[in-house]
C-alpha cells in the first residue's frame, strides 16, 4: 500500500514564483487536493514545466525502444487529431480508413497471404501480444470442445526471456506458462526446447524477434521446423505468435530474405510496436492474424460503419486517433527505401559503438547489434572493483540511462548493460557517449576492490 506521507522537506503546497503570474490574488496550489479557485494557462504551464525538467532527456535514454523524434509535420498532425476517437469508426471514418491501410501496408510488408488479412492497431505492443494469445487461446478451445475435449488447461511455451507482458498475459487469460530457461551461451527460446514443452493442452509457442534482453533474434523457421517433426510424430498442430515488437519494423528492411513472417506456415499472427521502430511517438501497436480462420468470431465485437460492417476487436476502448495517424504519416514519408535507411544507419552505429566498447578493455560483448541494433555486454570475470551497476549509475551524471540488469532463469549471475540505438541516436552522440563511459570506466578502474553491489533483475 502505497503511503500518505511525504517525504522530509518538501512542502504540502506549491509556491509560486511571482515571476510566473500576473495574478496578484495567487495563493500556493495544494499538491494532492483540488485547488479551490483556478489560474492561467502561462502560470499552470510553467508549474508543470519546471517539474518535468527532473525528468532524464528522453534523446539520452539508451535504455528504451520508444521513439524520441519526429518531424515537425508529424507532430502538427497528432496535434490535429488528439481529439478524434479511434473508436468511433462511423463518427471519423477517414481516420479509420487510415487505419485500414496500415494493417493492409503491414500484410504485405510481413507477406499474408492478402492484404485483406484481419488485423487492427493496438495502443502499443503489449496489448497486440495480449489479443494474439487470446485469439490462440480460443482457437484451441473450438478445436477441444468440439472433439469432446476438455478444454480448462491451457498453456503456452516462451523463452524466459519474454518481456514482461506475457507474465500479465498468462496471469490475466489464465494460462499455464511454460518458460525456457537460458542455458549457457543459449539466450533465447531454442527449438528443440520449445518442442519438447509442448503437449495436447498447448495453445500455441511465442516466438521473439529481437528479445529484449540482448536484441537477437529467436530462430521461428528453426521453431517451425521443431514443431513440424512434433506433429509428424504425434499429430500436435501447435501454432506461432511472432511477438515482433521491434524486429518486425526493422528484419523486413534489412533482411528481407530471412524466414520469419507469414511466410512460415506455422506463423498464425505477428505483433509489433509502432512505436519502437516503426518510428512513431508512444503509444501505437499492431497485430495482423494470417487470415481469418485463425481469429475466432467470437472475439469480433460488429459496429455499423457508414451503413457497412465493420469487425473491431481490442481490449482498449476509446483512444485517440493521433498515433494511427502518425503511423500512416512515417509509412508514407520513408516509404519502405526511407526505413531501410534509417535502420541500417541505426544498425551501423550499433555495431561500431558496441565495437568500440569491446576495444576499451574491462568489457565482454554478448551481442554486436548486428540484428536488432541493440546490443549487450558485460564486465569480464577478473574485473572485481565495480560492477555494471556502479557503470549505470555514472553514466547517469552526463545524463546517459544505461539499463544495468541480470538475466532471466538460469542465467541470473550473469550481469548486463544493454545499449538500444533508435533513430536519432546518431554517430555523433555515440561518440560521446563512448567518451563518457571511457572516462568513467577509467575512473572505475582506479578505484580499490572489490566491490559488490545490488543486482536488480530486468524485465522490459
Amino acid at each position: 500500500m502505497r503511503s500518505n506521507r511525504r517525504p522530509p522537506g518538501l512542502a504540502d503546497d506549491l509556491v509560486v514564483n511571482p515571476m510566473f503570474t500576473q495574478d496578484p490574488q495567487q495563493r500556493p496550489v495544494p499538491r494532492d487536493r483540488f485547488p479551490t479557485r483556478g489560474m492561467l494557462p502561462d502560470t499552470a504551464y510553467q508549474l508543470i514545466h519546471d517539474e518535468l525538467l527532473l525528468d532524464g532527456n528522453s534523446r539520452q535514454n539508451v535504455a528504451t525502444f520508444g521513439t524520441t523524434w519526429m518531424d515537425a509535420q508529424a507532430q502538427a498532425l497528432m496535434a490535429e487529431t488528439l481529439d478524434k476517437n479511434m473508436v468511433d469508426k462511423d463518427e471519423y471514418p477517414q481516420t479509420a480508413e487510415l487505419e485500414t491501410r496500415c494493417v493492409r501496408m503491414l500484410a504485405d510488408l510481413w507477406h499474408a497471404p492478402s492484404v485483406g488479412v484481419p488485423g487492427v492497431s493496438t495502443v502499443g505492443s503489449s496489448e497486440a501480444c495480449m489479443l494474439g494469445g487470446l485469439a490462440l487461446k480460443r482457437r484451441w478451445q473450438e478445436r477441444r470442445r468440439t472433439a469432446g475435449l476438455p478444454s480448462d488447461r491451457p498453456n503456452m511455451v516462451a523463452g524466459a526471456n519474454v518481456q514482461v507482458v506475457w507474465d500479465k498475459f498468462f496471469n490475466y487469460f489464465e494460462v499455464e506458462p511454460r518458460l525456457i530457461p537460458l542455458e549457457g551461451d543459449r539466450l533465447h527460446l531454442g527449438p528443440a526446447e520449445a518442442a519438447a514443452l509442448c503437449d495436447e493442452n498447448t495453445i500455441g509457442v511465442v516466438g521473439i524477434l529481437g528479445s529484449t534482453m540482448d536484441g537477437s533474434y529467436e530462430p521461428i523457421a528453426e521453431i517451425a521446423a521443431a514443431l513440424d517433426g512434433l506433429q509428424a510424430g504425434t499429430g500436435l498442430d501447435i501454432p506461432i505468435h511472432v511477438d515482433g515488437a521491434s524486429g518486425a519494423m526493422v528484419a523486413p528492411f534489412l533482411e528481407p530474405d530471412l524466414a520469419w513472417d507469414f511466410r512460415v506456415p506455422r506463423v498464425a499472427s505477428i505483433s509489433t510496436s509502432g512505436h519502437k521502430y516503426g518510428l512513431v511517438y508512444p503509444g501505437v501497436g499492431w497485430v495482423i492474424w494470417r487470415d481469418q480462420a485463425v481469429l475466432p468470431e467470437d472475439l469480433i465485437f460488429h459496429v455499423n460503419y457508414l451503413g457497412g460492417d465493420m469487425g473491431t476487436f481490442t481490449l482498449n476502448f476509446s483512444r485517440p486517433g493521433s498515433q494511427v495517424v502518425a503511423q500512416y504519416y512515417s509509412f508514407l514519408r520513408l516509404g519502405f527505401e526511407g526505413y531501410r535507411r534509417v535502420q541500417q544507419t541505426c544498425r551501423e552505429v550499433a555495431i561500431n559503438l558496441a565495437a568500440k566498447i569491446e576495444a576499451i578493455g574491462p568489457y565482454e560483448l554478448l551481442s554486436r547489434g548486428d540484428q536488432l541494433p541493440v546490443f549487450a555486454f558485460r564486465l569480464k570475470d577478473e574485473v572485481t572493483n565495480f560492477t555494471v551497476f556502479d557503470v549505470s549509475r555514472r553514466m547517469r551524471e552526463r545524463g546517459w540511462q544505461v539499463p544495468a540488469y541480470t538475466m532471466p532463469p538460469n542465467r541470473e549471475d550473469l550481469a548486463v548493460l544493454r545499449v538500444v540505438v533508435r533513430n536519432g541516436m546518431s554517430s555523433d552522440l555515440a561518440a560521446l557517449f563512448l567518451a563518457d563511459l571511457v572516462r568513467f570506466t577509467t575512473e572505475l578502474e582506479a578505484q580499490p576492490g572489490p566491490h559488490v553491489a545490488a543486482t536488480p533483475s530486468f524485465r522490459h
